[in-house]
């Protein structure tokens, strides 16, 4: 191959080098490897029990603090809520008396939270539907903050 300029040769090498390469099988026939099929918007987020899952999540959150608008009932309930898991720890690695206490004071808490605002406490709710007692879920001085449409 004998040729008077360096783009002849460049240009005759890629031509050898594409009739090479046009003739080689594909890559999943040569080595038995599956090729992976390119990923679409629909397929990338593929997740409905994800996609439920926060959606469960986002209406519980909302619900919870349509629940606790006042900041002292708001936060009676970040030093109850922990007391109360604390406590269930409590019962298996102390005396019983430890981890029942700890519970117990930590509903109280919430308890004189939902006194503050003015509603009835969230495990006490079905308790009262189930037995037909008028229930109070967001206190009357408050609106829900994320109002939601009604369900079917």
């Amino acid at each position: 191959m004998v040729s008077g300029s360096r783009a002849a040769v460049l240009a005759e090498d890629s031509f050898l080098l594409r009739g090479a390469v046009a003739k080689m099988p594909a890559p999943n026939k040569l080595f038995g490897t599956r090729v992976a099929k390119p990923r679409t918007a629909e397929r990338e987020m593929s997740f409905p029990i994800a996609r439920r899952l926060l959606r469960l999540a986002g209406r519980a959150r909302r619900n919870w603090l349509d629940r606790h608008q006042t900041p002292a009932n708001y936060w009676v309930h970040m030093l109850g809520i922990p007391l109360a898991f604390v406590g269930v720890a409590l019962l298996f690695a102390t005396d019983w008396y430890w981890g029942v206490g700890a519970i117990v004071l930590g509903y109280l808490l919430q308890w004189i939270g939902h006194r503050i605002e003015g509603n009835d406490v969230g495990e006490f709710i079905p308790l009262k539907r189930l037995f037909g007692l008028p229930v109070v879920a967001i206190a009357p001085q408050h609106r829900p903050l994320n109002p939601s449409p009604p369900r079917p």
